[in-house]
């Protein structure tokens, strides 16, 4: 009790605190009677939820597919370098980038991984992609099934990106 519910009472203050701008940017800030800032606070609120939806929607839907595991699987940091790096920076940094690049191994334990963006964040993002590419050398699962098609992807995937990773320290050792 004495950890979690302070720090939760004041990120709800915190919450109560933006809405009540919120309020008073439409009722004050448009010249209104303060009474009225709820028609304001209404729109912000379904905008704000429609707009997460949209995202959350697309990115789930996105992230999960056969399509984008094939696409990860060429290289896109080689054969897609402006795609690649605009990504990187609309998402807001390479670390970022990597919850989308690696999102499956998010899936393979989220409790013990959790976000790939965090984890980049306080270790660097480079660090965490060359260990995500590891995973995926070894094999998110172990098992006796034939292989699906995802992990066909993704042992394809963390050839290329191995075999990349070599040939560039071996011409930056020469």
């Amino acid at each position: 009790w004495t950890k979690w519910l302070p720090a939760r009472v004041k990120h709800n203050l915190f919450v109560l605190s933006c809405w009540a701008c919120v309020w008073l940017l439409g009722s004050v800030g448009l010249g209104l009677p303060l009474a009225e800032g709820w028609k304001f606070t209404f729109i912000v609120s379904a905008m704000f939820r429609t707009g997460f939806s949209i995202a959350w929607t697309f990115f789930t839907n996105l992230n999960h597919s056969h399509w984008w595991n094939e696409f990860l699987a060429t290289d896109p940091a080689r054969a897609w370098p402006v795609l690649h790096e605009v990504m990187a920076i609309c998402l807001g940094g390479s670390h970022r980038w990597n919850e989308m690049l690696f999102h499956d191994i998010h899936h393979m334990c989220p409790g013990r991984i959790g976000a790939m963006s965090q984890r980049g964040r306080f270790h660097g993002w480079q660090k965490v992609h060359d260990a995500c590419v590891e995973i995926l050398a070894n094999g998110l699962w172990k098992h006796d099934d034939p292989e699906t098609q995802m992990e066909q992807h993704q042992k394809r995937r963390s050839f290329v990106l191995k075999s990349r990773k070599e040939s560039k320290q071996s011409k930056e050792s020469q």
